[in-house]
């Protein structure tokens, strides 16, 4: 198994008796992103206000193409930035009629950043939800496209939301296509929650990219960290968002007086307003990395699960009381499912064991009663064998 270690070599030399397995939360950032860090600020030194000029001409621009060439997405100004999804989801509820509670389809599995929101609007009423169960996950897929079906030509959804992989599990939508293609034609917003898939998963949107809108960001598996997230956004859908920055305007076509307010084209009018570029230095430099080693996603997602096998096999074989191998709640070798791996032990338990490990300076994270392990490319095997004696010894 080949080691990408010396490309991490600050992050891993600033904490060298640390085990970092939340690589699906904090990932940990290679020595490239530091060098982008540094770039940014020498930039804005040096061009002080003309910064824009060099961000919105050549470092977008190179960091839209090159998320395009991992999504293999035909048109890399479909993509825009902002410091965070949630600034993407109001932008897109903001996009659905006013004049009713809009219609929305999920799962019970989102991430908080949706499920709050939504939550939220509906305690006053002003959207209508229909939640799908992810569990069980042999059925989801079937049982989702049922649930949009059934409401077709009667309560048509105004906006149908779902994540390629299920941050409180690990569960996979195996094939984007099939879902997207599943669904009934219409004017839905379909959008997928790539967060814990991009960069986690080999993911080709070339066939439904006219159909959906794709969230992710830096923090996660692109090694980027916060502050740099991105929208795919497919033409003729949202032309023009009632929640809007004035960076929205940038690009947009000459209006005659009167005619509202102008937007840009294609998906600079999901943009907001002045922000701090250096995620999106970040994000580029990480990418260009990558490129550089002839990591791609398949590359990536096939060292995270050599070692979770490691892991699940040594599991296994140690018998241990605290983490028994029958409370993973998903096998990767029977079940598509992201980088982190989720044992289910119940929250007391859970809490226990994440503590101690703490204490061990292993990193790993609780959800409720479940505790993940999440892998990546500054792990190897050796690793694995490290976290597999500590949890021994407790």
């Amino acid at each position: 198994m080949k080691s990408y270690k010396e490309y991490f070599s600050r992050a891993l030399q600033a904490a060298p008796g640390r085990l970092h397995f939340a690589a699906h939360s904090h990932h940990l950032w290679p020595d490239v992103s530091f060098d982008a860090q540094v770039a940014c600020w020498e930039d804005a030194a040096r061009l002080a206000d003309r910064k824009w000029d060099h961000v919105f001409g050549e470092v977008v621009p190179d960091a839209q193409r090159r998320i395009a060439k991992v999504l293999n997405l035909s048109q890399p100004a479909a993509i825009a930035f902002a410091p965070n999804t949630h600034e993407f989801l109001r932008r897109l509820l903001s996009c659905l009629p006013a004049d009713r509670a809009p219609r929305i389809l999920t799962s019970d599995g989102e991430f908080h950043s949706f499920t709050r929101q939504i939550a939220r609007l509906e305690e006053e009423g002003l959207v209508a939800v229909t939640r799908v169960p992810v569990e069980p996950f042999g059925s989801f897929a079937e049982r989702f496209l049922a649930a949009a079906e059934a409401a077709q030509g009667v309560t048509d959804f105004d906006l149908i939301y779902v994540s390629q992989v299920f941050f409180n599990s690990g569960f996979a939508i195996e094939t984007l296509d099939d879902l997207v293609h599943g669904l009934p034609v219409g004017g839905s917003f379909v959008v997928i929650d790539g967060y814990h898939g991009f960069l986690a998963r080999p993911t080709d949107l070339s066939a439904v990219e006219a159909r959906v809108f794709y969230l992710s960001g830096g923090y996660k598996y692109a090694m980027a960290g916060e502050g740099v997230c991105f929208l795919h956004a497919p033409e003729g859908y949202g032309p023009r968002p009632r929640d809007t920055g004035w960076y929205a305007a940038f690009g947009a076509l000459e209006q005659t007086a009167g005619s509202g307010v102008a937007y840009a084209g294609d998906a600079g009018r999901f943009l907001g307003a002045t922000f701090d570029p250096v995620g999106i230095y970040r994000l580029r430099a990480v990418l260009t990395m990558l490129d550089d080693l002839d990591l791609g996603a398949s590359e990536i997602r096939d060292h995270s699960v050599a070692l979770q096998h490691l892991f699940i096999e040594g599991v296994t074989r140690a018998g241990l009381t605290h983490l028994p191998a029958e409370t993973l709640l998903l096998d990767p070798r029977a079940m598509p499912c992201g980088q982190f791996l989720t044992f289910d032990l119940g929250e007391a338990v859970a809490a226990s064991l994440q503590s101690r490990l703490l204490a061990e300076e292993v990193i790993t994270d609780q959800r409720g009663g479940r505790l993940r392990f999440g892998f990546g490319i500054y792990q190897d095997a050796d690793d694995v064998e490290k976290l597999l004696d500590r949890l021994t010894r407790l």
